[in-house]
């Protein structure tokens, strides 16, 4: 499966592209963050964020597109741009008929490091780990999008294991075989920001 990440933003929207086989080894394609300049008009920054999501797009041709879904933060300047960039990749994607799906920041950080509450250096660490780079990508915003695809990609190991009827025990790359600490913890976190009614201030 080859996945394209986004983690959205207007200043700078990281976005990484990796290969995932079903032995959930990943290699990495490329890594980017599309820059715009705060002064810039803001439709125009818009543009220039949706033109590289579509270059990326059009050379990688990706199966699905992962964007990092925040419920809230304090800035409200800043999700408005998150959310702005996210409408601008969900409609690149659509216009390729490419499905997209959306992974909370607790989502991504269990799946990762088998943590729900992980820090971002930890994350990152393990984002060059499981990809075999020798140092973690740079800026921070790299390494949040290969961390998204990696999630996604991975994702259908843990859903697999929840519909065994057996509580989550076994499942992942074969029947039988033993849930890792990740894959449950990327269960319980997908299962808890589906049934929560209230959104909450997720830690970045």
């Amino acid at each position: 499966m080859r996945v394209l990440g986004i983690d959205p933003g207007l200043t700078r929207c990281g976005v990484g592209v990796v290969d995932v086989r079903p032995d959930r080894t990943a290699a990495l394609v490329e890594v980017t963050v599309i820059r715009t300049p705060a002064d810039m008009p803001l439709e125009q920054r818009l543009l220039a964020v949706g033109t590289g999501i579509d270059e990326l797009l059009d050379a990688h041709r990706p199966d699905v597109v992962a964007i990092e879904r925040v419920f809230a933060q304090h800035n409200l300047r800043t999700v408005m741009g998150v959310a702005q960039v996210s409408g601008v990749a969900l409609h690149a994607a659509a216009r390729r008929g490419l499905s997209v799906a959306l992974h909370t920041p607790s989502e991504v950080k269990a799946a990762i490091t088998g943590y729900g509450a992980a820090d971002k250096k930890q994350v990152q660490a393990m984002v060059a780990r499981i990809l075999g780079l020798a140092e973690v990508p740079k800026p921070a915003d790299a390494a949040d999008a290969l961390a998204i695809a990696i999630c996604h990609a991975w994702r259908g190991a843990p859903a697999a294991a929840g519909e065994a009827g057996d509580g989550g025990a076994t499942g992942g790359r074969a029947a039988g075989a033993a849930q890792t600490p990740a894959q449950a913890a990327w269960l319980a976190a997908e299962r808890s920001a589906r049934t929560s009614a209230v959104p909450r201030r997720l830690a970045r």
